[in-house]
């Protein structure tokens, strides 16, 4: 039991990196475009703009570095999904392959963030600069932002959190209950690999709908909305499983207790 006791900590590790860097990503795509971390107001404008943008080094480079970055994290994100690389890394590190992948991720997001490069003096898109715009459109894009987040928490906890970060592999490793995919039906193991990012409408929302859209953002909300529309491929039998099994779990939910029934 020892040996299989050593995995509870590297999976526990591999979920505070994943869910700090969950709250990091909140602060990078949310709250700093909201509340002004990043300010573009020397931005130009974008009818004018691009021709100039695309001979300026200043906005050149950094644009290339941003780009870079997200090459990295969704190459990083996208071979490490495929059967050959899990095949391998399950060969390798058995029932922590999930958690290895969740680390994997966490730290390529990371690196992301971290490293980012604003290019302030980028074309804008657009921005809400005359009243009573200036007030309500960052007002209104919090309240969205606030809605979608929420909604991706809530989408995660019905698709399983603990699975999905591989928590639940590990638990069913140590107790011998075997893999939890075992135990899931073929619509729902079918479902799954067509669905890797459940939450794609969410966010979108949060990637698009900010009150000043510059080019380095711009950047970022375009290639990681090619890369959410690719990783889709879900087809009508697909939506329909996930149907019923959202409207089955909000029924379990709504459901009066036995000390509230009586």
């Amino acid at each position: 039991m020892a040996p299989a006791l050593l995995l509870v900590p590297a999976a526990l590790a591999s979920f505070i990196l994943a869910f700090g860097t969950g709250v990091e990503f909140v602060r990078f795509t949310s709250l700093r475009p909201l509340l002004g971390g990043i300010s573009e107001s020397g931005g130009l404008d974008a009818r004018q703009g691009w021709l100039a943008a695309l001979q300026d080094q200043s906005i050149l480079v950094p644009l290339a570095w941003d780009l870079g970055l997200l090459l990295l994290f969704v190459g990083q994100h996208s071979l490490m999904a495929t059967e050959t690389v899990k095949s391998w890394m399950s060969r390798y590190f058995g029932v922590l392959q999930r958690s290895l992948y969740v680390a994997c991720t966490a730290l390529a997001l990371q690196l992301v963030m971290r490293y980012w490069e604003p290019v302030p003096r980028g074309p804008v898109l657009w921005e809400a600069r005359a009243e009573p715009w200036a007030t309500w459109v960052p007002l209104l894009c919090f309240v969205l932002h606030v809605i979608s987040w929420l909604l991706i928490f809530s989408i995660l906890l019905v698709f399983d959190y603990a699975e999905l970060m591989g928590l639940k592999q590990v638990y069913y490793h140590v107790l011998g209950l075997g893999e939890p995919l075992a135990l899931k039906s073929p619509r729902a193991l079918r479902l799954f690999s067509h669905l890797r990012h459940p939450v794609c409408v969410e966010l979108l929302t949060v990637l698009w709908v900010v009150p000043t859209l510059g080019t380095d953002r711009l950047l970022l909300a375009l290639l990681l909305t090619l890369y959410l529309g690719l990783a889709h491929g879900l087809d009508q039998q697909d939506l329909r499983y996930l149907r019923a099994q959202l409207q089955r779990k909000l029924h379990l939910l709504s459901r009066p207790q036995d000390g509230e029934a009586e």
